[in-house]
């Protein structure tokens, strides 16, 4: 996977310049290029007794969107693109900008509603997170105030399987084209209950994992990786079981049971975004 050209979407709040920040700090060390993008309402297309004030609506439209770019283009300055779109909906917009103008990934920020420090999933995301053609990354409430002066780690939500395995892979051509380490990481979940019955099952599931992670450490010549198993009641206790650096960024393969070249979420991958303490790109489904 090459990262030459960013797409992020942007409004002039503080979850727009979330996502600004994230797409600004990865195209600085992956040394690609920036767009960034703000979607707007589609206007009247039906006729009706509204059809006389159409251009003003549009004129507006186009008013609130050129204020927008003008917010980010301080921020940024004249290192990226700035582009308006229109589309019923924000995040099918950026889907089908992506498309156009062949961008490697999606960068947004979190909704506002959820907790500083952690990824909040909005409408933008969910429609992003369940149709993109590219992978998709979510900047937790708060990066822009903070953000680390450059990535410092990848880590893989990691478990045994074709699209976990191709995930690696694409992770570690991300991770060398950044010049990071990598890190993969394996989730052990346990019920805390003593019944003997559920303690081997536990202890299977452990060595079981040791073992997967052994074999996908192995051979990887062009990056550092390492493995580690976490292991708690619930995934945020098991990424609690871990130190985190200020600049990492967490990698999750879509779900198999999702369209190919697609980005879909699965359940565990859900319950990671909503617990990762960092940034988190969920990669598209890969073939087998």
């Amino acid at each position: 996977m090459k990262i030459e050209h960013v797409l992020t979407g942007f409004i002039p709040e503080s979850r727009g310049r979330d996502g600004l920040r994230l797409a600004v700090l990865l195209t600085g060390q992956a040394g690609a290029r920036l767009t960034v993008a703000t979607v707007q309402p589609p206007p009247w297309t039906t006729p009706g007794p509204g059809r006389a004030d159409e251009s003003a609506w549009l004129a507006y439209l186009r008013e609130q969107g050129t204020a927008a770019l003008e917010n980010a283009r301080e921020l940024v300055g004249d290192k990226a693109e700035y582009v308006m779109s229109f589309h019923r909906g924000s995040g099918r917009g950026l889907v089908e900008l992506a498309r156009k103008s062949a961008a490697d990934v999606v960068v947004i920020g979190s909704s506002p509603r959820g907790a500083k420090g952690r990824i909040s999933l909005g409408s933008t995301a969910d429609q992003l997170l369940h149709s993109s053609s590219v992978p998709v990354l979510l900047a937790p409430k708060g990066y822009g105030e903070t953000p680390p002066p450059a990535f410092e780690r990848l880590t893989v939500a990691y478990r045994r399987g074709p699209g976990c395995d191709a995930a690696v892979k694409l992770a570690a051509t991300v991770a060398a084209s950044l010049d990071v380490p990598l890190r993969l990481v394996t989730l052990v979940l346990s019920s805390g209950r003593k019944a003997k019955i559920e303690e081997e099952m536990h202890e299977r599931l452990r060595e079981q994992a040791a073992v997967d992670l052994k074999a996908a450490t192995r051979g990887r010549r062009r990056v550092k990786i390492d493995g580690e198993m976490l292991e708690g009641r619930t995934v945020a206790d098991a990424l609690g079981q871990t130190g985190w650096l200020p600049g990492e960024l967490i990698i999750c393969a879509s779900s198999e049971s999702g369209p190919l070249r697609r980005v879909f979420l699965g359940d565990t991958s859900i319950k990671i975004i909503r617990a990762a303490p960092c940034p988190v790109m969920i990669l598209t489904r890969q073939p087998a």
